[in-house]
């Protein structure tokens, strides 16, 4: 989709506090339209819906201080139209209910890219979009996610083991190789 497909007001709240991927999709998100405001906790975006309630948010599931739910109930009570999905590495059903629930219009994994976003955005209520041409194979999935927690580890071998729960010379020949397709 591009921008001139978006209905309406185009103001997006984006909360989460993986500051790389934040900054990453609020550029790519401007880049397809929206004027983006970010965040990067759960008072922070709090404090965003009570200035002024955007019409659509992304919302990661975990911050550091609290639960990114809380945001997405917030809007819901001060905008009851707007739209908003939790991203979440940390994915499970009863989660993926509770998100629905309090008003997020889906439920998308990390990583998710900008496209996959907008698609669940600004999906019709009831019709799923359909699936991307060309998705990330499990082999790049699990890249992805080695990659993040290895820069959230400082890039450092040892501590990235440890958080995957994996040797460390098998972190390292993943880490020697190139990302798969």
């Amino acid at each position: 989709m591009d921008a001139t497909t978006i209905p309406g007001e185009r103001t997006l709240l984006i909360v989460d506090d993986d500051k790389s991927f934040l900054q990453r999709l609020a550029k790519a998100m401007e880049m397809r339209g929206f004027t983006v405001t970010a965040a990067d906790s759960v008072a922070e975006g709090m404090t965003q819906v009570e200035r002024a309630p955007p019409a659509y948010a992304v919302v990661d599931m975990r911050l550091g201080d609290g639960n990114g739910l809380d945001v997405i109930s917030a809007l819901k009570q001060r905008r009851p139209d707007a739209r908003g999905i939790v991203l979440t590495g940390y994915g499970n059903i009863a989660t993926a209910v509770n998100a629905v629930k309090l008003g997020a219009v889906d439920y998308l994994a990390k990583p998710a890219d900008a496209d996959d976003v907008i698609a669940a955005l600004l999906s019709i209520d009831g019709k799923r979009p359909t699936p991307p041409e060309h998705p990330m194979s499990a082999d790049r999935v699990r890249w992805e996610h080695i990659q993040r927690i290895y820069e959230l580890c400082g890039r450092n071998v040892s501590e990235t083991a440890r958080q995957l729960n994996m040797h460390r010379r098998t972190l390292q020949r993943i880490l020697a190789k190139r990302a798969p397709k």
